[in-house]
């Protein structure tokens, strides 16, 4: 009888840690619910982008520090064709810059972002017009850029506040305009940001 008992201790007790490290790896391991949505790679070489669509020899970058530019804009020499100082407002973070080095152009929606969220299937053609779509660029500073990298709302936000209203209104168009999927973390996301518009 005693070996009975200790025999149905031990299974207890077994139990009981058991239990135990099945709560320490969840707390450690919390299910993750923005997920990538395809196993295949991403590959930067597969979206081409600054592209010279009318042929005037100035590319999509080239094209939007022209139009973004708040002073006439200087070209690196009489064929006009590269950019090399202006005057561009960083809206990401309130800074002006006015040598075209000092900038990026950054997408609204990362490429890698939209590969892992409905595009990864799409055409030549298709990434191409995504890659130079205006309305999914905008002028930012080179280092704010890459810290962006390609993150979602709910993993990185602009540092200036003043434009999150804005940033959650470009995101939700461009990923409405192209039918890319949002999770819900990264739809709680833009929920808050869409709190902060007056």
């Amino acid at each position: 009888m005693r070996n009975v008992f200790l025999f149905l201790l031990l299974i207890a007790t077994l139990v009981v840690l058991h239990g135990c490290a099945t709560d320490k790896q969840i707390g450690r391991y919390p299910p993750k619910v923005d997920t990538p949505l395809t196993s295949k790679p991403y590959n930067r070489k597969d979206w081409p982008h600054w592209i010279d669509a009318d042929g005037d020899c100035q590319n999509t970058r080239q094209e939007l520090l022209i139009a973004t530019s708040t002073a006439p804009v200087k070209f690196k020499d009489s064929r006009r064709c590269t950019v090399i100082a202006g005057k561009w407002f960083g809206v990401y973070t309130g800074k002006i810059f006015t040598q075209a080095s000092e900038v990026d152009i950054d997408h609204i929606v990362p490429l890698a972002h939209a590969h892992r969220h409905g595009a990864d299937s799409w055409t030549k053609k298709q990434r191409r017009a995504f890659a130079n779509d205006f309305d999914n660029l905008v002028v930012v500073s080179d280092k704010t850029n890459h810290a962006k990298s390609d993150k979602a709302p709910h993993e990185w936000l602009p540092p200036r506040k003043a434009y999150w209203c804005e940033y959650g209104k470009r995101w939700k168009h461009i990923k409405h305009k192209y039918q890319l999927i949002s999770t819900q973390q990264e739809q709680a996301a833009l929920n808050s940001l869409a709190k902060t518009c007056h």
